[in-house]
């Protein structure tokens, strides 16, 4: 996985009682919230450490401490003879103490100049950080601007990367831990901003990112620049920037929901299908979820077939999903549950985010179980020829020891075991327990709950477990703690006959591939 990684050493601090009971009182600090949760943490994982970063349990060195960022204004150029581009980032900070210095995190970007609120800082790169030290120190409470300019290669070869090469230009996919080989962030999912995106390509390719069209403007030497805003927040995770030779599909969804298609244009007829089958299951993901949280959706296939361009299918990039074309040339029920996946991500990922990465179950098992309940429903049988959620929840089930034994308990990952099944169907798995516990209507009443309280901002698996307490009337602590925490499977409420399978030590079948950028919704569902 990314630099951010440390060597393995056992966690010190509070025991795991200790951990639960503190959890489980009133709100507490991010800070406080990091620190604790990696006490939950498998021994593997490094503790956390403020001079590595944030102390995120899976990835420490992500993030930077000493203040938050409130905006990115960054500006992208494709240069098509030497496919590089250039790029200036506008970073709107506020120090939340006096700093010297501060960093952001950066690998694999030739920085030109750095500025503060408009005068020259100096600057240095070291271990996929950049370090900025203004002329004068940074006040606690001030707003900083912070500008850098610099060129980068998306064909550059990198410990890892957020770039996607594409046939004549770039895409982007910077989850988990990328997106800082694209732009200098504060590459943390907790530090969620404002995005303003500017991108200049030559004609007649298109540039295109995150939110609405806002600007147009020819520049009168073959180039255009257009410029692009995302109404909500966003973490840098989810941000996606593309130079192509493009079509934009544009139409009218549910409750007038502006949809936009950014597709090769070679392709537009083949993926047509596909692509049209959004507005329905918008429709559906609305009735179990809520009205859609932004202010546009559409999906973004990425012009390149090379199999090894990103390792996944799929990837929620906010408002605009970015896909692999060969999948979405399938017929609708080999495609249709993994589209829901991807959609449901703009409210559980995108909407409420994690607050760490230890809190990734969040995304992907509310992502597997409603783009599983969009299989059944349809009537699609799975891989595995089941026909109803249950059914697969049982075989899941079946399987629980042996995922604890290989990918840690649910929400207990390390940065190899990020992105296995266990965090996918295995999180979806935790739901089906907690809807067979409360019943149905309890459940649908929490999930709605939990998506209005963390609307645009971030969740931590401590802060669902209190919202499922709260809506159900009953302390669900000690419950979820098993199921979420637990070295063993626990019994599966409503269902006394259904049994776990002794651990074997070959790898359980189904097991993700891991390393950033590879996972990430490889289409179990």
């Amino acid at each position: 996985m990314p630099g951010a990684s440390r060597p393995h050493r056992r966690p010190t601090g509070p025991d795991l009682r200790s951990v639960v009971i503190a959890l489980s009182r009133p709100r507490v600090g991010l800070a406080l919230a990091l620190v604790l949760s990696a006490a939950l943490l498998s021994t593997s994982v490094p503790p956390a450490t403020a001079v590595d970063g944030l102390g995120d349990p899976v990835f420490p060195t992500l993030g930077n401490t000493g203040y938050r960022a409130l905006a990115y204004d960054l500006s992208f150029e494709y240069r098509a003879d030497t496919r590089t581009v250039d790029a200036t980032a506008v970073i709107t900070a506020r120090p939340s103490r006096t700093l010297a210095a501060l960093s952001l995190d950066a690998l694999g970007l030739d920085v030109h100049a750095v500025r503060v609120d408009g005068r020259a800082a100096r600057f240095a790169t070291h271990d996929e950080k950049l370090t900025v030290t203004p002329a004068e120190p940074l006040r606690r409470g001030s707003t900083a601007r912070l500008t850098v300019e610099y060129t980068a290669d998306p064909r550059a070869a990198l410990p890892h990367t957020g770039w996607v090469p594409t046939r004549n230009g770039f895409a982007v996919a910077g989850q988990p831990a990328s997106a800082h080989t694209v732009f200098p962030c504060n590459d943390h999912p907790s530090d969620k901003a404002r995005f303003t995106i500017a991108v200049t390509a030559p004609d007649p390719l298109l540039g295109v990112a995150n939110g609405q069209l806002t600007q147009t403007v020819p520049l009168g030497d073959g180039r255009t620049t257009r410029r692009y805003t995302s109404r909500e927040p966003m973490a840098t995770e989810l941000v996606q920037v593309s130079v192509g030779d493009y079509t934009v599909r544009e139409r009218t969804g549910p409750r007038g929901l502006p949809l936009r298609d950014v597709v090769p244009t070679a392709r537009v007829a083949e993926l047509a299908p596909a692509l049209d089958l959004t507005a329905d299951q918008l429709v559906w993901a609305e009735r179990h979820l809520g009205p859609f949280p932004f202010e546009t959706y559409g999906i973004l296939p990425a012009d390149t077939d090379d199999p090894a361009a990103f390792g996944f299918t799929g990837l929620e990039t906010q408002t605009l999903t970015l896909y692999k074309p060969g999948f979405l040339r399938q017929a609708e029920p080999a495609i249709g549950s993994h589209m829901m996946h991807e959609l449901v991500h703009s409210w559980f990922g995108d909407s409420v985010s994690p607050a760490t990465w230890a809190d990734l179950w969040l995304n992907e098992g509310h992502a597997d179980y409603y783009g599983l309940g969009y299989r059944y429903e349809r009537g699609w049988p799975d891989a595995w020829g089941d026909t109803t959620l249950t059914d697969r929840m049982r075989r899941v089930y079946g399987l629980g020891d042996q995922w604890r034994h290989d990918s840690g308990p649910v929400a207990s990952p390390t940065a190899a075991t990020l992105f296995d099944d266990q965090r996918y169907t295995g999180g979806a798995l935790v739901l089906f327990a907690l809807r067979e516990k409360v019943g149905e209507a309890t459940f649908d009443r929490i999930e709605r709950t939990f998506l209005r309280e963390h609307r645009y901002g971030t969740a931590t698996t401590r802060d669902y477990v209190r919202t499922a307490s709260e809506v159900s009337g009953q302390d669900l602590g000690g419950f979820l703690d098993d199921w979420l925490y637990g070295r063993r499977t626990p019994p599966m409420p409503g269902h006394p006959d259904w049994t776990v399978a002794p651990v074997s030590t070959a790898p359980a079948a189904g097991a993700r591939p891991v390393g950033p950028g590879s996972p990430e919704h490889s289409g179990t569902v």
